[in-house]
């Protein structure tokens, strides 16, 4: 797994939620109510992070499915080793 798709998917997350969060603290409403401006960013950021977020998330799931892969791949060959070896 590269730290770089996971940063760079977890930048993007915060911007699709802090960008909407600011552009509605501009309002005086949301400013009296930031709770209610908190709950519309989280929505459309998850909206936003739907729709177009899917290939940084893939490259990070994908990465975590080789690891876990590669860690399971040796923890097996170990186990069968030392089965093996007298």
């Amino acid at each position: 797994m590269k730290a770089r798709s996971v940063v760079v998917y977890t930048v993007l997350r915060l911007l699709a939620f802090l960008v909407p969060f600011g552009i509605m603290m501009l309002f005086p409403l949301f400013r009296e109510f930031y709770w209610l401006a908190a709950i519309f960013a989280a929505l459309i950021g998850l909206s936003l992070s739907v729709i177009f977020l899917r290939r940084p998330l893939a490259d990070v799931t994908t990465g975590l499915a080789d690891r876990r892969a590669a860690r399971q791949a040796e923890t097996d060959e170990d186990v069968e080793d030392a089965a093996t070896d007298p």
